[in-house]
């Protein structure tokens, strides 16, 4: 222990002289480059940091900004040493101020209890209508034409993907699937602001994330499969995604355990002075594991570059938010963990790539943690194991199909632009299905992995009782051949 303890010693005396435990900046004329957005009609990070206005930034965001410029050097945190005296002064209303660790205490002979809800309800950032409309035109990170078509064309193949596959899994051909109809916009426009150079650690609901970054038809299909060419062995379950050279770490169907681990990834990014980030996505029910808090706590003290986005779909299953906590949503949690935070219309391909492309700049450039509440629905079952009409009516399903459809609604922006036609629409569905028909026939062909890869990747030596395992599975196949399937490899 007393080694242990000298050496973190040691090492945190490294991190004071490297990093700094920088004072927080003055908001009284300093510019902060983190809240670009802040002052943008509807579009708040939490806290406000600044008055200053970044609305350059949203119409030229490739921009080169130094990194040494002055006002992105962030001063956060001063700590109080034992050397320093603590002092109490009254500040300009009489009350005694004590400079204390984390920052001055301010006394009042009031008795004031904070209250459980906020006096001002967050805003909700959004940039297009439910027509697909512009509200404004300077509150948002333009996209190409070529950027908005490639986000469209994406959004519709993962709604074809979740259809065809939701078909193949009803008609015996995988085990199960879990579709992302409603949040197609939250995949596809968060992947777009970001890099190939970010690591993503996923839920279970982010496949489009995977699309945009090249992972192909027949990729998709191999997992599904799970057959010899799957990257996972056929190991995991239909939809447990994973790619090394995408920097997509494999799906955990354990809620919430991936949030710790990006920031431990970030902060490590940090350390090695990447130009990076790491992106973690969760569900509404995953803020109400430890691992979230734990994870946002831990992010807010390093000072770790790590994107959250919560997907707040208002079901966590068959769970509403309303049995889950009584915050005013998600985004207000970041700020009692200091961590800055934004609530955005999920359903808004613009809003939410110009939320995300802001939130990036501030983690890699401020080398901060970033919250995002992406308001949302899930039209689609939980999965293909759940009835959600049992919980939720079926006409307030329809609505969000109908009313409040993602790609419906980006399809009209594109449209009104002319970049998109009926044409085009056609054929890219066309086209789509068709590929993805004969990814999923060649994905059957494939053999599947053989029996001894269940018990590989883990241990250099295989230890005795694996061993034991592995016979025993053989003796077992050998002893019921009928009751297992013919073409996995012995």
């Amino acid at each position: 222990m007393a080694f242990f303890l000298k050496n973190s010693r040691n090492i945190i005396n490294n991190l004071k002289s490297k990093v700094g435990f920088l004072r927080l900046m003055k908001q009284s004329g300093d510019c902060c480059y983190c809240s670009y957005l802040n002052n943008i009609n509807h579009c708040h990070f939490l806290p406000l940091t600044t008055n200053s206005p970044f609305v350059k930034q949203l119409k030229n965001p490739d921009s080169n900004t130094p990194k040494n410029s002055p006002f992105l050097v962030f001063k956060r945190f001063e700590s109080t040493t034992a050397e320093k005296p603590i002092t109490s002064v009254p500040n300009d209303e009489g009350n005694q101020v004590l400079d204390f660790p984390g920052g001055n205490v301010i006394f009042s002979p009031e008795m004031r209890f904070i209250s459980e809800s906020p006096s001002v309800h967050t805003h909700c950032y959004r940039v297009l209508d439910d027509n697909g409309q512009l509200i404004r035109h300077d509150n948002f990170i333009h996209v190409s034409e070529e950027i908005a078509v490639k986000m469209y064309s994406n959004m519709v193949t993962l709604q074809i993907l979740d259809t065809i596959f939701y078909e193949a899994q009803r008609q015996g051909r995988i085990s199960f699937y879990l579709t992302t109809m409603g949040e197609e916009a939250i995949n596809i426009a968060s992947a777009a602001a970001l890099t190939l150079d970010d690591f993503v650690f996923p839920q279970y609901r982010e496949p489009g994330v995977l699309l945009w970054r090249g992972f192909t038809l027949q990729e998709f299909a191999n997992q599904c499969l799970g057959n010899k060419a799957d990257y996972g062995k056929g190991r995991q379950m239909p939809i447990h995604y994973g790619c090394n050279k995408l920097k997509y770490f494999t799906v955990s169907s354990t809620i919430a355990t991936q949030i710790p681990h990006a920031v431990g990834a970030a902060y490590s990014l940090k350390m090695d002075k990447k130009d990076a980030c790491a992106v973690t996505y969760f569900g509404d029910g995953g803020t109400s594991e430890g691992d979230f808090h734990a994870a946002l706590n831990f992010a807010a003290v390093t000072e770790a570059p790590v994107i959250f986005i919560c997907r707040n779909n208002g079901w966590a299953i068959s769970t509403p938010t309303s049995d889950q906590f009584r915050s005013e949503g998600i985004a207000v949690r970041g700020q009692a963990y200091g961590v800055q935070s934004i609530r955005v219309d999920g359903n808004d391909a613009l809003a939410i790539y110009s939320a995300v492309h802001a939130a990036r700049r501030m983690a890699v450039n401020e080398q901060r943690p970033i919250l995002i509440e992406a308001l949302t629905y899930r039209v689609g079952h939980h999965s293909t194991s759940d009835d959600s009409t049992k919980y939720r009516p079926a006409d307030e399903i329809e609505w969000w199909r109908m009313a409040r459809d993602p790609v419906t609604r980006f399809r009209k922006w594109i449209e009104s632009n002319g970049w998109w036609s009926s044409e085009a629409e056609s054929q890219l569905r066309s086209s789509t299905r068709n590929q993805l028909l004969h990814a999923i026939q060649l994905a059957e062909k494939v053999e599947k992995p053989p029996v001894k890869e269940l018990f590989t990747d883990v241990y250099d030596d295989l230890p005795s009782n694996l061993r034991e395992q592995e016979k025993l599975l053989r003796e077992t196949f050998s002893r019921h051949p009928k009751d297992y399937p013919g073409d996995v490899p012995l």
